[in-house]
């Protein structure tokens, strides 16, 4: 088979190469991967900034979906044909998370998914919404799974106000999941452009953060002094004491991304005095997916990225470091 892989650290060190056949074993299903989405993750991992004593070489990328087309002895949850995603860790089946858990993430622990079959073991996949292709099912197990998580750890309802920052994958999904749940949604990005496309999909308000740097108080100014109930940060320590400063009193900080350095120290009397949350979010578990595929599928919610073919892999990551994508970018494989 063939897959993309990485010998050393760095873009370009990726390679097309051919790999020995698949075959599963005992309670294993082998699966013809249709489609592969890229996560900010996959090219910190390729450049070495995720982990660089990462055990190479080395197939990137966590998230992908794709046909059954084998099942190894003794399988019983699924038949051929079946159509799937793998969840991020494998070993994260349900419950809370735990160190044990967190082992066996695609794209890091183990080989992950830009390649044309995978071995996993049973208890490893998800169905995928009937209503969607393989190309859009191949962006819900990180960034979907991961924004889901964030609004329930902000416990939004009908009326709540979220605030995203940028127009990436995690941001655009919690967008869709929040306007699902009633909630207004107000964000940031560099882009007057992406904000507008933004608005066409359900944001409430944007501003562009290079404008207005202090967008904490353009917030304030959107929910009448109040604050959001949750603001869903991607940026990192460097968003993090302007995320606070945006929030309500007993509000949400779902933390996620780590994508700037820090810019000031982060105000330690903030968090107590407004009682703030800061909530850390690491995808989720098999079971988290399901119960988020459940709602995609009764709402018809679409997933919204560009579509490239896999053979523009290294292309594809080069467009994920300038960051001028909207919603996800995913790779379809033959």
């Amino acid at each position: 088979m063939r897959a993309w892989e990485f010998s050393s650290f760095g873009i370009d060190s990726l390679e097309l190469v051919e790999r020995p056949a698949l075959v599963p074993g005992p309670g294993e299903v082998l699966v013809a991967v249709r489609a592969v989405s890229l996560n900010f993750r996959d090219l910190l991992m390729v450049k070495g900034l995720y982990n660089p004593r990462m055990a190479l070489p080395r197939i990137p990328c966590s998230d992908g979906s794709g046909e059954v087309v084998e099942l190894g002895p003794g399988v019983t949850r699924w038949k051929r044909g079946d159509r799937v995603a793998g969840i991020f860790m494998q070993n994260w089946l349900d419950g809370p998370i735990t160190r044990a858990r967190t082992k066996c993430a695609l794209g890091g622990d183990v080989d992950g998914t830009l390649c044309e079959f995978m071995v996993f073991r049973e208890t490893g996949l998800v169905e995928i919404p009937d209503h969607l292709s393989y190309q859009e099912a191949a962006t819900l197990p990180c960034a979907a799974v991961t924004a889901w998580n964030a609004l329930a750890a902000g416990d939004i309802k009908p009326g709540s106000t979220v605030l995203i920052q940028g127009t990436g994958g995690v941001s655009i999904f919690a967008l869709q999941f929040a306007r699902l749940r009633g909630a207004r949604v107000i964000g940031i990005s560099s882009s007057y452009e992406k904000l507008e496309r933004a608005q066409a999909i359900g944001l409430d308000a944007g501003v562009n953060y290079r404008d207005v740097p202090q967008w904490d108080r353009w917030a304030m100014e959107e929910t009448g002094g109040e604050g959001v109930d949750l603001v869903v940060e991607v940026g990192g320590s460097g968003t993090l004491p302007i995320s606070l400063s945006a929030l309500r009193f007993g509000g949400t900080v779902a933390q996620i991304g780590v994508l700037s350095g820090a810019a000031e120290p982060l105000e330690i009397p903030m968090v107590l005095h407004k009682m703030a949350r800061i909530h850390g979010i690491f995808v989720g578990s098999r079971q988290d997916f399901i119960e988020m595929n459940r709602a995609i599928e009764l709402s018809q919610l679409r997933p919204i990225g560009e579509e490239f073919h896999w053979t523009q892999a290294r292309e594809v990551m080069e467009k994920m470091e300038e960051g001028g994508h909207f919603g996800k970018l995913v790779l379809t494989v033959n």
